[in-house]
């Protein structure tokens, strides 16, 4: 068994042929991220549940959703085969427990999320509660951009207070980054542009599961 997981975010790939671009990837990943953003809770627009359920893929699916009042389509992401569905604290706030209680009660795994300006004080009491923490290494909307350094002290932080607590890294990881991430204590990297972008891309799979 890796010692960690990878998995591909599709906001770098070809979204008119994401069976394909899945089909190139799924043999050599662990699962599969979708950014669902709606142009308002981040600023960029990308699809929704309609699409991931038209989705085919060997390993499962990840629905990573970055948008304003996810607790409306909660349901429409489970229906449409996610293994996974992350919320932000951003977006949940007060309501964050009862929308995670709920993603459970729908058979799904829950994960949260934080972007870069949020402190993991604010997600303690939900530690709980998740599969999952999703540290923000970018500000999210999107790809492509430089990882932030202080995201480091987070996984650290994530590390200490759970030692069994699935923690993914999403924003700027290549094969630099993703060794720092590692070293804090991740143990989920989302790889975008850096996998994406490549002209092998089994190539730079296997140079990241080498990682130690």
């Amino acid at each position: 068994m890796p010692s960690f997981k990878i998995a591909p975010s599709l906001l770098s790939a070809d979204l008119g042929n994401l069976n394909a671009e899945i089909a190139s990837l799924d043999k050599y990943v662990d699962f599969i991220h979708l950014d669902v953003m709606d142009g308002h809770f981040v600023p960029n627009l990308t699809f929704g549940a309609p699409v991931v359920k038209c989705l085919k893929s060997r390993v499962p699916l990840e629905a990573h959703l970055m948008i304003s009042n996810p607790e409306k389509y909660l349901e429409d992401f489970a229906k449409a085969g996610s293994w996974m569905i992350t919320i932000h604290f951003e977006a949940t706030l007060e309501k964050t427990g009862e929308v995670l209680r709920k993603i459970r009660d729908l058979g799904v795994k829950p994960a949260i999320s934080l972007n870069p300006p949020t402190e993991v004080k604010l997600i303690e009491p939900y530690l709980e509660l998740v599969d999952q923490v999703l540290v923000m290494s970018v500000h999210p909307g999107f790809g492509g951009q430089a990882f932030i350094e202080d995201s480091l002290l987070k996984i650290k932080r994530l590390r200490e207070l759970k030692s069994s607590l699935d923690i993914c890294v999403d924003g700027g990881i290549n094969l630099e980054t993703a060794q720092k991430c590692l070293k804090a204590g991740a143990n989920v990297l989302v790889v975008g542009s850096f996998l994406l972008r490549a002209d092998n891309r089994q190539k730079i799979i296997t140079e990241l599961r080498e990682l130690k």
